[in-house]
């Protein structure tokens, strides 16, 4: 399965979003998600399977518990290839930011206007 098809899924980038705050519990993953989802157990543990199978996490035992985590490498690559699309933003972003700034800027050295209603 190719990342953007794992990352496409609303729920696996959710289960991703969580492990990204620190290990947990296959059990507090399936709470979290059933509630925010309305899905079945069996349906948050087959996420956490294909994000396993794919590289996206680490599952380890604990006694009678598994905890999962991220394996950032399969992130690392999507950020490679998205590397090569940054160039269409970065100048937009600049140029936001500049106008901003200039907004910014002319509010405080432009003098208040007084409104029609100020002056009857």
């Amino acid at each position: 399965m190719h990342a953007f098809d794992v990352l496409g899924d609303p729920v696996r980038r959710r289960i991703l979003e969580l492990l990204a705050e620190g290990e947990r519990s296959a059990g507090g993953v399936c709470a979290v998600i059933q509630e925010e989802f309305g899905i079945s157990q069996p349906a948050v543990s087959q996420h956490l399977r294909v994000l396993r199978d794919n590289g996206f996490t680490t599952v380890r035992p604990q006694g009678t518990r598994r905890l999962y985590a991220v394996d950032p490498r399969p992130l690392r690559e999507v950020d490679e290839w998205l590397a090569g699309f940054r160039g269409f933003w970065g100048p937009k972003l600049d140029a936001l930011g500049t106008e901003l700034a200039r907004g910014r800027r002319e509010r405080r050295v432009r003098p208040p206007t007084s409104t029609p209603e100020e002056h009857p």
